[in-house]
């Protein structure tokens, strides 16, 4: 009952905020979020986690806001809509008992997971063959020797599946509660639009493309430059276990392969990208202006961001150590962090990205339907 008494005033508190700044309308030319909002007369919930996830939180409004804190009128839109957006990922999450794991002490319960799952590695290989294998030199640098090829992919492929499945559940459910109808998907003209706005992160420019804005009206690029980072390390290393799994299976080329391979290479830009990416992201957390900030989310936000860094640490180390007698150990630990990242995806930061995505295509189709 308090989480539905919680929510309510939430939605009532954004529902105020827009209210007021679609009377206001200084902010219109700021991004996106305005121009959507001046669209509308009223607020229902679903209108407002639209918003929600249209809004990349670049805070300018907060700072140019003539009714922001102290004002009576109190109006804070980037942490309303921060907050709002948090509990979206809550409520479209599928299953969603799942997601109220990590609802609390997100960063020790991903850490916990990543332990747990490279825990059961270690116990599984040990009474499988015993734990000498795992600090041997005589492996040749092949994954395979310690965990089967078939073993990996029966357990890897199930994970990757039950994600891809919740993810797209939440998307359904995002879309639906929107009120458009899954026939509006099919816009080729505005998913171009959304897909040239997503890839280029456009609107962490901010307004004037000055980037996003700081205590002190201070303007910086640099969470633009480092979610470019986070995302494209992330891609180039999903590519990498792609053009692997291509080469296993279409040309019969077995790992380990060479370092100038398209594998390897690809594998070593992504590893660096998820080095400085997240690296990044996380200072300029730390340093945010917590006044247009959800600090609830934090935990999660802090854990997601955790996961990918460890992800791209363990597996430039397991590249570097390979041919030594750390490997089996290494390869453990970073198999452990992998799965631990794919099993939080659905419940955290992650969905963001497939939300906004969605907001994103949905403001395009708006703007074509109204000529804008």
């Amino acid at each position: 009952m308090q989480r539905i008494e919680i929510y309510d005033a939430l939605v009532d508190e954004t529902r105020s905020n827009m209210t007021i700044c679609n009377a206001c309308r200084y902010c219109e030319g700021f991004c996106p979020v305005f121009p959507a909002m001046e669209r509308r007369q009223t607020f229902s919930p679903e209108d407002l986690k639209y918003l929600a996830n249209l809004c990349h939180n670049c805070s300018e409004c907060y700072y140019a806001c003539q009714y922001a804190p102290p004002h009576e009128f109190s109006v804070n839109v980037p942490q309303s809509l921060a907050k709002l957006r948090a509990e979206s990922y809550r409520q479209y999450a599928w299953p969603g008992p799942l997601a109220r794991l990590f609802d609390r002490n997100g960063l020790l319960g991903a850490l916990a997971l990543a332990a747990g799952v490279t825990l059961l590695l270690f116990i599984a290989i040990a009474l499988n063959g015993g734990a000498g294998p795992l600090v041997s030199d005589q492996h040749g640098g092949e994954f395979y020797a310690l965990l089967p090829h078939n073993v990996l992919v029966v357990t890897f492929g199930s994970v990757a599946l039950f994600v891809l499945l919740a993810l797209v559940m939440g998307m359904a459910r995002f879309w639906r509660e929107s009120g458009e109808p899954f026939a509006a998907l099919g816009d080729r003209q505005s998913w171009k639009e959304a897909l040239q706005e997503a890839f280029s992160m456009k609107h962490l420019h901010g307004h004037g493309e000055v980037g996003c804005t700081y205590p002190d009206a201070y303007h910086s690029h640099w969470r633009r430059r480092f979610h470019h980072f986070t995302f494209y390390g992330f891609m180039l290393a999903f590519a990498a276990t792609v053009t692997g799994t291509i080469y296993h299976y279409l040309f019969g080329w077995e790992a380990p392969y060479a370092f100038f391979s398209l594998p390897k290479l690809l594998g070593t830009l992504g590893g660096i990208g998820l080095l400085i990416g997240p690296a990044g992201l996380l200072y300029l957390k730390l340093v945010r202006d917590l006044n247009t900030a959800d600090v609830r989310q934090m935990g999660m936000d802090v854990a997601f961001i955790a996961l990918l860094w460890l992800t791209g640490a363990t597996g430039l180390a397991l590249m570097l150590l390979r041919e030594t007698s750390a490997m089996g150990v290494m390869l453990v630990v970073h198999l452990g962090c992998v799965m631990a990242l794919f099993l939080t995806m659905p419940y955290g930061k992650f969905v963001h990205g497939f939300y906004r995505l969605l907001a994103v295509y949905r403001n395009a189709l708006e703007r074509r339907r109204h000529g804008a």
